[in-house]
């Protein structure tokens, strides 16, 4: 059974910076993709970032330049640097994982809450 652990979430002032971990169990070969989305309060989750399993990155035009997303394949961990943190960066974070089996599943973690405040 795969799970998704997040880690790393707090409160930071703005201009700040903060890194999530999502460490990944269960899987039996490397996610295809991995990636962070996020829940600002009362709205939608939103794309943030992702990486697939060969490196290439994409992420949301919100936080270029700003977000750095990685992996580590060795510890089944990604990673979400998040940098210049912005109050309307503040949000439930989520780790996704796509793949990691026979199946293309997808799967979530349970979410870290990040606050950015003065």
């Amino acid at each position: 059974q795969v799970q998704l652990v997040e880690s790393g979430g707090g409160l930071v002032q703005p201009g700040e910076s903060l890194r999530l971990s999502c460490a990944a169990s269960g899987n039996r070969f490397s996610f295809n993709t991995m990636g962070w989305y996020r829940q600002p309060p009362g709205k939608q989750r939103e794309l943030v970032a992702t990486i697939t399993s060969g490196g290439k990155t994409n992420y949301a035009d919100s936080v270029k330049g700003r977000f750095a997303i990685s992996r580590d394949s060795a510890k089944n961990t990604a990673y979400l640097q998040m940098n210049s943190l912005k109050a309307e960066d503040t949000a439930v974070y989520y780790c996704n994982a796509v793949g990691g089996g026979y199946v293309m599943a997808d799967y979530w973690g349970q979410g870290t809450q990040v606050t950015v405040s003065s």
